[in-house]
């Protein structure tokens, strides 16, 4: 029967022996090790971080655009021809199946005045159910109310950074601001949202009510137009027939014939939720699987420096064969070096990569980091696994030596 303990201490006596070559061979355990982990972090990092802005966005979310306006064969991009209007948006709330809130949406850039401080920001003009759909909470004050929009009443609902840049310290509900040259009064302030993945100030907006916006403060040529619609569907499992709804509807409200191609656009941003948050746990496993490569060098390493060390040791093999040792013990023993330079790599391989994680994310304030424990073990177990894979060529070969021809060798 394998004595286990004796063969354990047998092996940490022989890598205390040459602790330089057992420190030059976890090395490769080391770098693979800590690879994984700051490249998981890196790629579980992106995938939160993604997820936490699809979140912010809003869920099971269509966008309805105006389509393209076409100037002497130029084509102006989306929301320039006026196709879309309020009844448009009326009409799909009221006909259009698995709808839970739908907002009318037109935005545009102004100068902001308030005492001797000014600061330039985008007006959104919309109705309160924009910030349901969006996920926007009010901080404190009031959301825009029906009567507001029916009124085209002069009042607005501000985010934190407008407050600061031109409140500072004093609560703006009830101040007056000037949006270009019309007085508002502020009758919300929002919950801070902070940075979106692509780095826009989600906090650096006013919304106001979407008739101000038209009458007073935008204009246009074309009474009623917006730029797009806002539709919140009650679930997923219903998008699909809420955006065919809508293709019905605007498409006969808009007269449009069979053959003809729709004046607007219609976005589902729950597909592209899914596509990007796929994207990002390919990239994450991608990058994780890229890392695992270097563990796969230093366990050939291991292996190299294993079948050196039964070749250095075959005189030590034979006389414990020669003593009574089996080919079991032999190869026990060897096991057990090779799993045990590969643990200890391990763990000072997972020491570097949560501190080289966590450097990443101090230095790097753009980078989110997550480390999970998942991760850990993950990279722990497999370098555990290649100690045990790759030594058992070199203590099966050291377990076959001859103990007479061992004992002749020099």
């Amino acid at each position: 029967m394998i004595d286990f303990k004796s063969t354990l201490i047998m092996a940490i006596r022989s890598l205390k022996i040459n602790k330089m070559r057992s420190m030059l061979t976890s090395l490769g355990i080391i770098i693979g090790v800590s690879a994984v982990i700051i490249m998981l972090a890196v790629g579980s990092g992106a995938s939160k971080r993604i997820a936490k802005d699809m979140e912010s966005m809003g869920s099971n979310l269509l966008m309805v655009r105006s389509a393209s306006a076409n100037s002497g064969g130029v084509r102006m991009g989306l929301g320039t021809k006026p196709s879309l209007t309020l009844k448009d948006a009326e009409a799909i709330a009221k006909n259009c199946r698995g709808i839970l809130a739908v907002a009318p949406y037109s935005s545009g850039t102004q100068q902001l005045t308030y005492g001797n401080q000014n600061w330039s920001t985008t007006i959104g003009g919309t109705t309160g159910s924009y910030l349901f759909i969006r996920n926007y909470e009010i901080s404190s004050g009031r959301n825009l109310a029906q009567e507001d929009i029916q009124n085209s009443a002069k009042v607005a609902i501000i985010g934190s950074t407008v407050a600061t840049e031109l409140f500072g310290d004093v609560d703006p509900i009830n101040k007056t601001m000037r949006i270009g040259n019309v007085p508002f009064k502020i009758i919300g302030l929002l919950k801070t949202k902070g940075q979106s993945g692509m780095g826009m100030d989600q906090d650096d907006l006013v919304f106001i009510p979407i008739t101000t916006a038209q009458k007073k403060v935008f204009g246009t040529e074309f009474p009623g137009s917006i730029k797009m619609i806002n539709v919140k569907a009650a679930d997923p499992e219903v998008l699909n027939t809420t955006q065919t709804d809508i293709e019905e509807l605007l498409r006969n409200r808009h007269h449009i014939g069979k053959m003809q191609d729709d004046d607007f656009e219609i976005r589902n941003l729950a597909e592209m939720q899914e596509t990007i948050k796929s994207s990002a746990k390919t990239m994450s496993i991608l990058l994780g699987a890229i890392a695992s490569v270097s563990l796969l060098v230093g366990g050939i390493g291991i292996m190299n420096i294993m079948l050196v060390s039964v070749t250095e040791r075959t005189k030590e093999i034979g006389i414990r064969m020669a003593i009574g040792a089996k080919a079991s013990d032999i190869r026990i023993q060897f096991l057990i070096e090779s799993f045990l330079l590969s643990i200890i790599g391990g763990i000072i391989g997972v020491i570097i990569g949560v501190l080289g994680a966590k450097s990443i994310e101090i230095f790097s304030s753009s980078m989110s980091i997550s480390i999970s424990g998942f991760s850990i073990a993950l990279a722990l177990g497999f370098s555990g696994a290649i100690g045990v894979m790759f030594g058992y060529y070199p203590a099966y070969k050291a377990s076959l030596l001859n103990p007479i021809d061992a004992l002749r060798y020099e």
